[in-house]
């Protein structure tokens, strides 16, 4: 079987990006915690919205147009080492970002999931966080069926524009 290759160009600034886990702390090595506490503008770092305890943020490596992740802003890897007061508002933008998602993209059905440590698939284990994400019935294609790759039609810059101003009113 020949190896495939899929150009990803726009990687290669998080890859050189990455802290080095030998010198650095796991939440200075956490790319979450590095944007929270970044300078950059929201719309640069596509943070969507940052609440008291919480923030919501686009994926940048999404698998639909939408894809969004929810966090607290704390620097915590478990679902039970929550705070009552970080879990309650965790939950609350998630509901928002289900509002948000619902009404930008007007999709079929929506996954929401949290992959708790690395064998359950989480690529940033140290920090939980939801993922939200929109779906429509058979959106899957030919790409993802026979190249194994997705194809998001939207820039990102565009799905920031786009949620950010369907952010509910009530937890802006």
């Amino acid at each position: 079987m020949a190896l495939e290759r899929l150009w990803a160009g726009w990687r290669g600034e998080y890859v050189a990006g990455v802290a080095d886990a030998s010198t650095a702390s796991e939440a200075e090595a956490c790319v979450f915690c590095r944007i929270i506490e970044s300078d950059e503008p929201d719309d640069v770092t596509y943070v969507l919205w940052r609440g008291e305890r919480t923030l919501a943020l686009l994926n940048l490596y999404p698998y639909t147009s939408g894809h969004l992740m929810v966090m607290p802003v704390r620097h915590v890897g478990e679902l039970e080492d929550l705070e009552p007061d970080e879990a309650a508002e965790v939950w609350a933008a998630v509901t928002a970002a289900v509002r948000a998602l619902k009404a930008t993209y007007r999709p079929d059905g929506i996954n929401l999931g949290a992959n708790l440590g690395a064998a359950a698939g989480a690529g940033v284990p140290g920090h939980f966080h939801v993922h939200c994400l929109p779906r429509w019935n058979a959106d899957s294609n030919f790409m993802t069926t026979v190249a194994e790759a997705r194809v998001i039609p939207e820039a990102m810059p565009a799905t920031w524009e786009k949620l950010r101003a369907a952010w509910p009113e009530s937890v802006r």
